[in-house]
């Protein structure tokens, strides 16, 4: 048989062509540059699988040549060490350059470095002000981390989708070159405008900016990009990708709930080059975990589920072995005594470790409340729980918090020293987390599933569990927090408080839901949803008074506004049923109402315009109901995501229609001084059927608490809405 024309076309090497390697080991080399097939192919091997403790992995195959004749020999040494050393002489040239010329005493960074070759920008400023004549941002409004005013201005983009880094004077191929030779990265923006999305990051991003430390983060901006200080590239992409969000003009949500921000996408796939590099060296791996977390919030608000998941428990099995689970998130004890991080070395390190390690499991908590088991077990975290924000920011240096979830009644004792808003969100997630754990391990391996003919509180836990959640939790707050006051001015909100209040309802429907029996005139369970609805509506009303913009609320607030819509859609097959057409337009209303909210979120995070896809699908179903004389049997599904409709396999496009508003006109068209749509009245108890449920609900222990609703909803029964 003739040989291939590759192998016969192929000149033969001459004597000491072959790589040092192939040769000392005696096989054959194709002599390829940079690295030969044979070398890359055993480092391909080599790195496939986890290193050995103590020990990383090459970063390239191990593969030399005999040096060239009239060249010196490359000494052995690592590409990236060789690269920063050619930085730092570049560095120091310049500085021997500009200290010749008077201009500086001292390395410059690149932000420095383009100061002085470029007139001031005209696009972004930065936003801390400093004696060397750093200008102040003046082209955004203040805000707090906690709260939000109206959304900042933001600076345009050019043809590419990339902020616009252009000066106005001097040529960009100048600038760029300024860039590089200072040591910047050439795939993070401009220094002016990465400080620009910084700040923005910090005053509209509800996440992943409780985790970090502002003022540190902005100031170690000015240091010299290969100083040991220097922000980690990885969490500066994903600080890009996520402050995208608040600085586009030109990104609209598609009809499927994506969006295309090329911007955005280009930082999140390097962060994830990040990542996938941490996972096979185990390099630098605590601040890219930290980016791991900003970059899953990315997705959460995307509604990019499939990642959301992958991501939520990748970060979670990585942050064990960090040790961040143990009290002071570090531990010599144990069989394993070795640990991948080293004692925190002081105060801002400790509680960056904390507030990681807390951020982690919100998250994990958050994307598991379709039913889905924890990454990490409650039993199984004993880091305490992080200080107030004002004394991380300020570094006070206060004690540590004497609670962590083991601590007696740690869900209704809060230590006013270490009790604020953030504190409240984190506690009221937790126990959300538990209502998940307790639904999760009682159908696990039960016969049934859940009935609406059984009362839960036969079941063992479920009413002491009820009651920490629909009553003890909230009525604990301190005086301070329990009212999620607006600013007078309509302008300012603490968010974190918002979600504090209205999460402990949302996890009252999760824990009710699969016994609400809307006939059964004696049903708690009924009355708990119906009033955590109220409460959730009631909350939104109170906001769509104002001017705030609700977008920066957390996104889970989409998911609280999710489950009260499906309450009501439940309210209304049960109007439709008894034939209460009144009941049943203003249960279409109060619907719509958290439709047009959803909507309105998902116009800068497409999490709002998935969830009310999800919607349409259950009011598809009621309204086919409508025109039929039994009405289905099925139970309307909690969490419709959480199955295999995520994954369709042969699913076809069909273009869904909203569910009308029955006699009222469209809720976009009603007059803004209106917070209520006209069809949302007092719903009239003239049924017997309506009023019969109404006065014997009234009767069925425990009440729920109403010290923290203002006002009566429309849509809802009054004896539900003021006694329960």
């Amino acid at each position: 048989m003739p040989k291939s024309a590759s192998t016969s076309n192929r000149s033969a090497l001459r004597r000491n062509q072959a790589c040092l390697s192939c040769r000392r080991r005696k096989l054959k080399c194709d002599a390829a540059r940079p690295h030969c097939s044979t070398c890359v192919k055993q480092w391909q091997a080599l790195i496939s699988v986890p290193p050995p403790v103590g020990y990383a992995h090459p970063t390239e195959p191990q593969c030399s040549y005999d040096p060239i004749d009239g060249l010196p020999m490359t000494p052995n040494v690592d590409p990236m060490d060789r690269i920063r050393q050619l930085e730092d002489q570049i560095s120091q040239l310049k500085h021997q350059l500009n200290e010749a010329r008077g201009v500086i005493s001292r390395p410059p960074s690149p932000r420095q470095s383009l100061q002085n070759s470029c007139p001031q920008s005209t696009a972004v400023r930065s936003p801390t002000g400093s004696s060397d004549g750093t200008s102040n941002l003046t082209n955004t409004p203040q805000g707090n981390a906690n709260g939000f005013t109206d959304s900042p201005d933001s600076q345009r983009r050019d043809s590419t989708g990339s902020p616009d880094t252009r000066h106005s004077g001097g040529s960009r191929a100048d600038t760029r070159t300024e860039m590089l030779a200072a040591g910047w990265d050439p795939d993070l923006p401009h220094p002016d405008t990465l400080i620009h999305l910084i700040d923005i990051f910090f005053r509209c991003d509800p996440c992943g900016s409780r985790m970090l430390h502002r003022p540190s983060l902005l100031a170690s901006m000015h240091l010299h990009p290969n100083d040991p200080n220097f922000p980690h590239p990885a969490v500066l992409h994903a600080i890009c990708a996520s402050a995208s969000r608040w600085t586009s003009y030109d990104i609209n949500p598609m009809p499927d709930g994506t969006r295309r921000d090329t911007f955005a996408e280009h930082h999140v796939s390097k962060t994830r080059a990040y990542i996938d590099r941490t996972m096979a060296t185990g390099r630098d791996i605590f601040p890219v975990v930290q980016a791991c977390i900003l970059l899953s919030w990315y997705f959460y608000q995307e509604g990019r589920w499939v990642e959301v998941w992958i991501f939520a428990g990748f970060q979670a099995r990585v942050a064990v072995p960090l040790r961040l689970n143990y009290p002071g998130t570090f531990s010599m004890n144990g069989s394993n005594t070795g640990a991948y991080l080293d004692p925190p070395k002081d105060f801002k390190e400790l509680e960056l470790r904390r507030r990681t390690w807390w951020m982690t499991v919100i998250f994990d908590r958050i994307v598991s409340v379709g039913g889905w088991l924890h990454a990490v077990d409650e039993r199984d975290i004993g880091t305490e729980f992080p200080l107030r924000s004002i004394d991380f920011e300020t570094g006070s240096g206060i004690p540590d918090n004497p609670q962590h979830l083991g601590t007696k009644d740690v869900f209704i004792r809060h230590i006013p020293e270490y009790t604020d808003s953030c504190i409240l969100f984190l506690k009221s997630v937790m126990l959300f987390g538990r209502v998940t754990d307790y639904n999760t391990r009682s159908n696990l391996r039960a016969s049934a599933p859940p009935s609406i003919n059984q009362n839960p509180f036969n079941l063992i836990g479920f009413e002491q569990l009820d009651r920490l959640v629909a009553l003890e939790f909230l009525e604990s707050f301190p005086s301070g927090y329990r009212q999620f006051d607006i600013s007078p001015d309509g302008s300012g909100l603490d968010t974190d408080l918002y979600m504090a209040h209205v999460v402990p309802y949302a996890a009252t429907i999760t824990l009710h839901n699969s016994y609400i029996d809307f006939h059964n005139t004696q049903s708690v369970s009924a009355a708990r949803c119906v009033n955590a609805t109220r409460f959730i509506l009631s909350a939104y009303f109170r906001l769509s008074e104002t001017s705030l913009d609700i977008t920066r609320l957390h996104p889970f607030i989409t998911i609280c506004w999710y489950l009260a819509a499906v309450v009501q859609i439940q309210l209304c097959k049960y109007f439709i049923e008894i034939g209460d057409t009144a009941g049943e337009t203003m249960a279409w209303g109060n619907i719509n109402a958290l439709r047009f909210a959803m909507i309105t979120y998902g116009s800068r995070s497409p999490i709002g315009i998935r969830q009310e896809k999800l919607l349409q699908g259950l009011m598809t179903e009621i309204v086919r109901m409508t025109s039929q004389m039994h009405p289905l049997q099925v139970a309307v599904p909690l969490y419709p995501f959480s199955h295999a409709g995520v994954f369709p396999r042969d699913a076809q496009i069909v273009e869904l229609t909203g569910a009308p508003l029955p006699g009222n006109q469209p809720f976009d068209e009603m007059s803004p001084t209106s917070t209520m749509p006209a069809g949302m009245m007092n719903l009239s108890t003239s049924n017997p059927m309506v009023s019969s449920w109404a006065r014997h609900t009234s009767n069925s222990p425990p009440s729920m608490p109403t010290a923290h609703v203002q006002g009566h909803v429309p849509g809802i029964p009054p004896a539900y809405a003021t006694r329960h």
